[in-house]
């Protein structure tokens, strides 16, 4: 007992120091933070205790209160330090990794399955959605990429459907803070064991192309990369 008590003693100020951090963070981006909390908290409570001096009961509807008031005041701060940290992050390079992941439970992430030298990069998620392309650089160079993995992907995977997003603020492409909802909205197609059996399949790829013995320094003229083996990232 007094082991957790004491690891416990020990995780609070990680915690806390984690929240002063994220709230520095945040400020950078969002000057008006620490009124806007400050708002949500004291409007939320004064609300209550108005109303509970209203019907005669202050004390429990204050503390009533004062347990919503610090409620919302910490779902405000969570989406005011997400926004923050997506317009901080938008526009570097893999950002898009960095939202996969923290996309949540039931998929899997590969993140810079695919690089061209200007650092267009495609990054790859799997889950009952199948699986999901996410891109990021030039419009006009992913495009080669994309199609690229889609042919590696209908050999290796031909039963299972591939979608592919770019990551952007352009037409028909996915601003960063949207990415997580885009992909959640893809229909569910596939099974729990249909998921493991498709990330089986694609590491079992990456393993081949791993392992392949490969000549170091540059490659000699007239040599020839044999089927199926690793292309320049």
């Amino acid at each position: 007992m007094a082991r957790k008590e004491s690891a416990a003693d020990a995780a609070n100020p990680g915690r806390l120091k984690q929240i002063a951090l994220t709230y520095k963070m945040t400020r950078r981006a969002d000057s008006k933070i620490g009124l806007v909390l400050a708002g949500v908290g004291i409007g939320t409570l004064g609300v209550f205790l108005a109303f509970g001096f209203w019907i005669g009961h202050p004390v429990y509807l204050g503390i009533l209160g004062l347990l919503i008031a610090l409620l919302a005041t910490a779902i405000t701060f969570g989406r005011r330090a997400e926004r923050a940290a997506f317009g901080q992050m938008e526009g570097q390079p893999g950002a898009a990794a960095a939202v996969l992941d923290n996309i949540g439970r039931g998929w899997s992430t590969t993140p810079a399955i695919a690089m061209n030298r200007s650092q267009d990069v495609v990054h790859r998620a799997v889950g009952k959605a199948g699986i999901v392309l996410v891109a990021e650089g030039n419009p006009n160079r992913l495009k080669s990429l994309l199609a690229a993995e889609k042919r590696k992907m209908a050999r290796i995977v031909a039963d299972v459907p591939v979608h592919d997003l770019i990551v952007g603020t352009g037409e028909g492409q996915v601003p960063l803070k949207k990415v997580r909802t885009t992909m959640l909205k893809y229909p569910r197609v596939l099974s729990g064991p249909q998921v493991t059996a498709t990330n089986d399949r694609l590491r079992a790829m990456g393993d081949l192309m791993s392992n392949m013995p490969l000549p170091k320094g540059p490659m000699p003229k007239g040599m020839r990369m044999p089927k199926g083996g690793p292309k320049t990232r």
